[in-house]
């Protein structure tokens, strides 16, 4: 009888325990998207990364050596495609362009990433005015992107950005040094 209180006593603590110190929610972006514009519409333009979570340190590797990274999105030459284009400022001071495209998924914001069938990506609205987050899964990673419209948004924001991602148990984080000039995007 008292191990059946016990348990009933713990079950009820759990319940409790997970009501007040749940995740917040960041809800997914839909197809009418920002500003009641149609997706992609909002999202086009460009974007700074500013920060990334994951489970392990591993799944964040590729940015170890970033100082800043700067995108544009564009449409893309059929009308279920987006174009990526990005300069990647490394510590060293060297500029690295890269270019995607993404593969609009039909009635919502899922992205496929061209020549990556393993890779998916998410879009999800942020609490903070001009930034977005990123929720990227592969095959053997998963991580989440904050990105900013502007390159130093407030420090509230990021604060936000690692608590929810903490929250979601993602123990490896990083926030890009933007100590360095932002490269210059090409046209091509």
């Amino acid at each position: 009888m008292l191990h059946q209180i016990w348990a009933a006593l713990l079950y009820l603590y759990g319940i409790v325990f997970n009501s007040i110190f749940q995740c917040p929610e960041h809800r997914q972006l839909t197809t009418l998207g920002m500003d009641r514009k149609e997706f992609p519409e909002p999202h086009l333009g460009k974007w700074y990364f500013i920060a990334g979570a994951a489970p392990t340190k591993e799944e964040l590797a590729n940015f170890d050596l970033v100082d800043n990274i700067v995108f544009n999105m564009s449409a893309g030459s059929t009308p279920m495609q987006l174009q990526l284009r990005a300069t990647v400022r490394l510590k060293n001071g060297y500029c690295k362009p890269r270019k995607w495209t993404y593969h609009l998924t039909e009635g919502s914001t899922d992205l496929r990433t061209e020549g990556r069938p393993d890779m998916m990506t998410k879009l999800f609205s942020s609490s903070c005015p001009d930034g977005i987050i990123l929720k990227e899964t592969g095959q053997g990673y998963q991580r989440f992107l904050f990105y900013n419209r502007l390159p130093y948004p407030s420090e509230k924001c990021v604060e936000e950005f690692q608590s929810l991602t903490s929250c979601l148990d993602f123990k490896a984080f990083l926030l890009t040094p933007r100590k360095q000039e932002a490269c210059e995007l090409t046209s091509n």
